[in-house]
């Protein structure tokens, strides 16, 4: 039986005014993606296998969902009819289609011959889709950013994918990553399958170190020794406004939920949300704490100047330690303006003491919406696309840069961790965090970005505003629960 243990579901990535800029540069030429293969690819989501790996409590879950599920699991796992069939696939459009369409889509028609794929270029988003799964013309296949799995499932959007695992040894939970695996799934059931993913790590200017007389081959691994590194970075004009930062914990991928981990914290406890957790708590006093000492209105022009750059801000060498992803790499290659004149690495993010270093996944999966008329082909599509023939084909394209796909086995074929800093993010994989499956998981992702806004420009206390945050993600789980 090929189900993994249940997962957990995150929202969309949102902006906070104050980074605005560097996040926006930072997002649009990367793509904020894993195998998305341009800037077509949606916002990315997220993971979490630490420790144990893939458990989760899907906080928000009710009982009665499991045998929603199992309905939502009808007959469709019969055997394929063999007769002409032509599938709908929903996905990007632009260069991903293309390259798609070549690379593994056309494989797969001619491994199987009675099924031909009609692609469906994503023009609305997720608006769209969901008018189509209401009006009874989903597509076949859809591809969607894996943090939306649980939601969907929830509402009863997508197609159970359990009943066709335990029928079919070819794929199975084993072979991907717990925490892509266990963010698939919702109260017992899979409704995805993982495809591509990424995740986080420190970025660190070796040169900027050595200038402020630090060992720049001796990278902060605690909270603390990054407190102390940066704050000897940070250099000021003579205008009085920064021309170099040593860490700024919203710039880039760090925000709220990166940092938590950080810090040990806990999104679910026992079946509820926590996002008052006292860990979680720390780690927003700790990203106010350098608002208010490095002046939060100096930190935003300096934002400012860097969004206007057209790079990531590190690529400029003005900034010492910056948290972003395994992306970020391609821009070596694929930004003519990324001409990096000093010495750098890449490392895992630094943690509390007493907490081991981490980081969180994201990444997409394919599923099958609900209503499908040939569900059977449908999985056969699926399973290819998402299985490893599928994302073995493309992950060998020529443009892959530095992606990693959500299969450890496809990772070591193709020989990504030849690549050292790449390794540093593959190495991490089997213990990612990732963002918590509920209902009200888009509800919680977004209102950690409000109160995060707040804190950083002192308009509230960090453990009161969480404590509002844990008030608010509850009235919408129990509003969703109602419907």
């Amino acid at each position: 039986m090929a189900v993994g243990n249940s997962g957990i579901l995150h929202g969309k990535p949102a902006r906070i005014k104050i980074f605005a800029a560097v996040l926006a540069v930072s997002l649009a030429l990367t793509g904020c993606g894993a195998s998305g293969g341009g800037s077509d690819a949606s916002d990315n989501g997220g993971g979490n296998g630490s420790g144990n790996g893939a458990k989760a409590d899907n906080a928000g879950g009710a009982n009665g969902g499991k045998a929603a599920n199992a309905e939502a699991a009808d007959d469709g796992a019969g055997k394929s009819t063999g007769e002409q069939v032509t599938l709908s696939l929903w996905g990007w459009s632009g260069t991903f289609q293309t390259d798609f369409t070549k690379l593994v889509l056309s494989e797969f028609e001619k491994q199987h011959p009675n099924i031909k794929i009609k692609y469906i270029p994503d023009q609305g988003g997720t608006d769209k889709l969901t008018t189509l799964i209401a009006g009874g013309t989903p597509p076949d296949v859809a591809i969607l950013d894996r943090f939306l799995t649980g939601s969907w499932a929830a509402k009863g959007s997508l197609e159970s994918l359990t009943p066709f695992l335990e029928m079919d040894s070819e794929v199975s939970s084993n072979d991907y990553y717990p925490g892509v695996w266990a963010e698939t799934t919702y109260n017992d059931q899979v409704y995805a399958l993982p495809w591509g993913t990424d995740n986080r790590g420190l970025y660190y200017n070796k040169t900027l170190m050595k200038e402020a007389g630090l060992d720049a081959n001796t990278p902060p691994k605690t909270i603390d020794e990054l407190d102390a590194m940066a704050e000897k970075m940070f250099k000021k004009s003579t205008s009085g406004g920064y021309e170099q930062v040593g860490f700024i914990p919203w710039m880039g991928q760090s925000y709220l939920y990166t940092q938590s981990w950080n810090f040990g914290g806990e999104w679910t406890k026992d079946g509820e949300l926590t996002p008052n957790d006292p860990q979680i708590v720390k780690a927003l006093e700790w990203m106010a704490g350098y608002a208010k000492k490095y002046d939060m209105a100096q930190i935003n022009k300096f934002n400012d100047v860097m969004g206007k750059t057209g790079i990531n801000p590190f690529w400029t060498g003005k900034v010492g330690f910056m948290v972003d992803g395994n992306w970020i790499l391609n821009d070596l290659k694929s930004n003519a303006k990324v001409k990096p004149t000093f010495e750098w690495g890449v490392t895992p993010m630094p943690s509390a003491d007493g907490y081991p270093q981490t980081t969180w996944a994201g990444g997409f999966s394919f599923t099958l919406p609900k209503g499908g008329k040939h569900q059977q082909e449908a999985w056969e599509l699926l399973k290819f696309i998402a299985g490893y023939k599928g994302t073995l084909l493309w992950a060998k394209r020529p443009n892959a840069g530095n992606d990693i796909t959500a299969m450890p086995k496809v990772n070591e074929e193709i020989k990504i961790t030849e690549n050292p800093q790449l390794k540093v993010f593959v190495d991490m994989m089997p213990s990612a965090h990732f963002r918590p499956v509920t209902p009200a998981g888009q509800k919680m992702w977004d209102e950690t970005f409000r109160v995060q806004d707040l804190a950083l420009n002192g308009k509230g206390e960090p453990k009161k505003l969480l404590d509002e945050v844990k008030k608010n993600v509850d009235a919408e789980l129990k509003k969703l629960q109602a419907k």
